[in-house]
């Protein structure tokens, strides 16, 4: 869902995540997730090399970036566009 769009008291199912589509919530499903609560305390940099693992490929560097978004929103910010934290990816990977 579109972050702009996002009702905190609202988030059910995790497609009604920011950033999270049929895609991502796969994703998520893959890993163990299947409640947006579960992201609370996650560490985003462990999710993304999970589900590398669990895909058997790399997955593209901005999968990183919506992870840090759902654990940061699961976490308690206000949700944010997954490219808001490009940057903070970039500065601590070359990925």
């Amino acid at each position: 869902m579109h972050p702009a769009k996002v009702i905190r008291q609202q988030v059910t199912r995790l497609t009604d995540l920011p950033n999270v589509g049929a895609a991502t919530a796969a994703d998520l499903q893959l890993l163990g997730i299947h409640h947006p609560t579960q992201l609370q305390g996650q560490d985003p940099y462990q999710l993304y090399l999970r589900l590398c693992e669990l895909s058997g490929e790399r997955q593209d560097p901005c999968v990183l970036d919506v992870m840090i978004s759902l654990v940061r929103f699961a976490d308690g910010d206000a949700p944010q566009a997954w490219w808001h934290y490009t940057a903070e990816r970039k500065k601590l990977y070359s990925l």
